[in-house]
């Protein structure tokens, strides 16, 4: 069986198929690329959008790659990353596009929540790491402004949810993106519907939820023909990017918990559990309580990453001095400077210019300030991995026993120097990979829906 991970990121899209073979009695991975895109944020007006129709137009160009390719197959999933969602209208309708977290129609909303909402009761029953981008903020943001849009919508579906809706028809949220809205009861995994209620939004905008593993619908007649594919099963995968990512963690069985940072545009470093932390202490120190795969929590933090240096090479490409990261990286190993910046302070999170941002920053601060780009990548990398070991020794103040192991998957794992700043900061052994973690937890999860593999821990034994 042949499936296709639809895996979306705030950059970049793909379609991946994978096969899984069996041979002297081991399970391999084999996976190929069907077909990449560009994903963008686009400004209109005074709103960040992201162009829903033209990915979901680029997804179904990936579709009829596969069906070209003569790939026989048996499911297709899509992952996203969180908090963003569209909405529908009572004729099945998209309610124009999806608004970009990075949008500023939040700005200050949390605030206004917590005015009157006691931080420690709402953490309790949530667990949730308060960030404006949140889907709860951006819902009380079109509440404030009195948006036509929220008093007609039928139904609020996330992204990878939406995606899915319009690939079967069938509207159901997964559990994994639902646990980054801030709105859902991390102990029950269902709707916080007291919190629903008190904020006087409608029940029915939010959707039965289910669980990776299970087939969400059948792909749509229409679709099934344009494509070429037939009809497949759509599937509930880990549909936040960062569960089906853990879930690939090449994680042994004695590694309890099992410790990782998913490193890309944003950095989620934690460890996987059985049960949520919602604690005062767990609140304090700024981590959530999201879905994972297998009836996990992903107990994490949320990092910005390597955000910072793909705002650094845009910009310096724009000014007609591209960078390439092997020669950067190579120059920002030899740096001597020893400046560390707050990696999640205000002014970093989406400054005109990343370089005037970190500059004026080191000078308000009586910080050495960087002079040259590889200096300034070395200010970004060793204070990434500081803020990695702050967030490390949080978490092991709350867990039984500290970490012994950290993995480090997705793209960011192939930064060998932000591996080896870490390693150091952190005190243990860090692995790298695999760079496509996403994908292939993706995949393997569609398996488990299929019963061609039956659990995660056999997921994690799978060769790629």
């Amino acid at each position: 069986m042949t499936y296709l991970a639809i895996d979306f990121g705030g950059g970049s899209g793909r379609v991946v198929a994978g096969t899984i073979t069996t041979e002297g009695g081991k399970k391999q991975l084999t996976m190929q690329l069907v077909h990449r895109f560009q994903n963008r944020q686009v400004r209109l007006g005074e709103h960040v959008y992201w162009d829903f129709p033209a990915l979901f137009e680029d997804m179904k160009t990936g579709l009829r790659k596969a069906a070209q390719l003569g790939l026989k197959v048996s499911g297709i999933a899509v992952d996203t990353w969180g908090v963003d969602f569209g909405l529908i209208d009572r004729n099945g309708d998209l309610i124009g596009n999806p608004v970009c977290y990075r949008d500023a129609r939040t700005q200050g909303m949390a605030d206004e929540f917590f005015a009157d909402t006691d931080r420690t009761a709402h953490y309790s029953v949530n667990g949730t790491q308060v960030m404006e981008i949140n889907t709860l903020f951006q819902l009380l943001s079109l509440k404030k402004a009195n948006s036509p849009q929220l008093q007609i919508a039928d139904k609020l579906l996330f992204t990878p949810d939406l995606f899915s809706y319009f690939l079967t028809g069938e509207a159901n949220t997964e559990y994994t993106i639902a646990s980054t809205s801030e709105m859902l009861n991390a102990t029950t995994r269902d709707w916080d519907w007291e919190l629903i209620d008190r904020l006087q939004l409608p029940r029915h905008l939010f959707c039965p939820i289910v669980m990776p593993g299970t087939v969400r619908g059948k792909l749509r007649k229409d679709i099934a023909e344009e494509t070429g594919l037939g009809e497949v099963d759509v599937i509930a995968v880990g549909s936040h990017d960062t569960a089906s990512a853990v879930a690939a963690v090449p994680a042994k069985d004695d590694e309890s918990p099992v410790a990782f940072i998913s490193s890309g545009t944003w950095s989620l470093l934690g460890v996987e559990l059985d049960k949520p932390i919602l604690t005062e202490e767990a609140r304090r120190a700024e981590f959530t309580n999201e879905g994972g795969i297998g009836g996990k929590i992903t107990f994490l933090q949320n990092i910005t990453g390597l955000w910072f240096l793909q705002r650094l090479m845009a910009e310096w490409k724009e000014e007609g001095d591209e960078q390439q990261y092997d020669t950067l990286l190579a120059a920002a190993a030899e740096a001597k400077i020893k400046t560390v910046i707050p990696v999640d302070a205000k002014e970093f999170q989406n400054p005109k210019s990343m370089q005037a941002a970190i500059r004026d920053y080191c000078a308000e601060h009586a910080l050495e300030v960087p002079q040259s780009k590889g200096a300034t990548t070395r200010v970004v990398l060793q204070s990434l991995a500081a803020k990695y070991a702050e967030a490390t020794a949080h978490l092991n103040a709350m867990l039984p026993t500290p970490i012994q192991k950290l993995h480090i998957i997705g793209g960011g794992s192939q930064n060998k120097l932000l591996n080896r700043l870490t390693e150091e900061a952190l005190g243990v052994p860090v692995e790298a990979g695999p760079v496509e973690a996403t994908a292939i937890g993706n995949i393997l999860c569609q398996a488990l829906a299929k019963g061609e593999v039956k659990s995660v821990a056999e997921m994690r034994k799978i060769e790629i």
